[in-house]
Formats: C-alpha cells, sequence, structure tokens
C-alpha cells in the first residue's frame, strides 16, 4: 500500500466517522475484510470465527471511525490492531470455557443401591426419633441452624438469647444426639 493509498483510505474513514458515508463504508469494507481474514485464518482461526471476527472489526470501523487517527497510524495498522486485540481477547475467552472431563464435580453420582436407600430410610427415622427426644429449646436451636440455615447470630437475634445460650443448646442437642444414636446402633 503506497502513501496515496493511505491517504485514500484515511478520508474514506473520515467520510465514515463524519457523515456515515455507506459508500465510504462499502469500499473499506471491500478492501480490509478479505485482506482481514486472510491473515486471521494464518493466526489458525477457523473460516467461521474468521468471518465473525472480521465482521466485528468492521462493525468497529463503522461505529468508532472518528477514534482513527491518521497521524498515528494507517488505518490499516489500525483495523488490524483491532482484529489482534479481538482474536486474543476471544482465545482467553475460549481457555476460561475449557472444562477438565475428569472434574469430579462434572461426573454424575454414583447409583444407589436398593440397601443403600433403606439404609438411609432407616438412618432418617433413627435421627428424627432422636431429635423429637430433645428438649424443645434445643430441637428449635437445631431446627433453626440446620433446616433454615441460620447463623448462630441470627437465631441469638431471633430468639433474644444470649449468643452463648444460643451454642450451648446447640452443643447439648448434639451430644444427646450422639448418644441417642451410639445406643440404638450399638
Amino acid at each position: 500500500m503506497d502513501a496515496e493509498d493511505k491517504q485514500r483510505f484515511a478520508a474514506l474513514a473520515g467520510a465514515v466517522a463524519e457523515r456515515r458515508d455507506q459508500q465510504a463504508f462499502a469500499i473499506l469494507f471491500d478492501y480490509f475484510a478479505p485482506r482481514l481474514k486472510s491473515w486471521l485464518l494464518r493466526q489458525k482461526m477457523t473460516a467461521s470465527e474468521a468471518e465473525e471476527l472480521v465482521q466485528e472489526v468492521m462493525i468497529v470501523l463503522w461505529h468508532k471511525a472518528a477514534l482513527y487517527d491518521s497521524s498515528r497510524s494507517s488505518l490499516s495498522t489500525w483495523l488490524f490492531r483491532i482484529a489482534r486485540n479481538r482474536r486474543i481477547d476471544l482465545q482467553r475467552r475460549a481457555r476460561a470455557r475449557i472444562l477438565d472431563e475428569d472434574d469430579p464435580a462434572l461426573q454424575p453420582s454414583p447409583e444407589i443401591g436398593a440397601d443403600e436407600i433403606v439404609a438411609n430410610g432407616d438412618r432418617d427415622a433413627q435421627v428424627r426419633e432422636a431429635v423429637s427426644q430433645l428438649p424443645e429449646e434445643q430441637r428449635e436451636m437445631l431446627r433453626a441452624a440446620f433446616f433454615l440455615g441460620q447463623s448462630h447470630s441470627e437465631i441469638a437475634e431471633s430468639t433474644g438469647l444470649p449468643l452463648g445460650t444460643v451454642k450451648s443448646r446447640i452443643r447439648l442437642a448434639f451430644g444427646k444426639l450422639k448418644k441417642v444414636l451410639e445406643a440404638e446402633n450399638a
């Protein structure tokens, strides 16, 4: 590209910036889009990714042509810099989306056998029975902490009890539950 072409492209970009000149934009698009796509393909992008990125770059030209400063660089340099930056952003987003297939959080839960379902039901019944044997104030503390998800401070605030009392009742409830459950399973 010679100096005359650089001046002509700068003038066309100016027309896009000042008047939203569609004809000037079409000339720039026809000239730069294939060159940008070719460069992106050499950067190991797929054809569809390259085409999409070229569209983004040309949209930037349409909307932000006023940001182009011909005294700092040629239009070609400006557009290729935008394409380069968008390509890097795309690669970063793609890397962030890569999932580790061996991640335990992505693995399905193992099938639960009938014997385990029965055992879980029996254990649930034992726990419910043990909880029903607790004094009412301890049962309420457990219910608030574990079924309603309240913190110890929230329980103290809602009941008007001191924080230490709430903690003591929960600790006592656990101690009693442990004794009752151990006695039943012995």
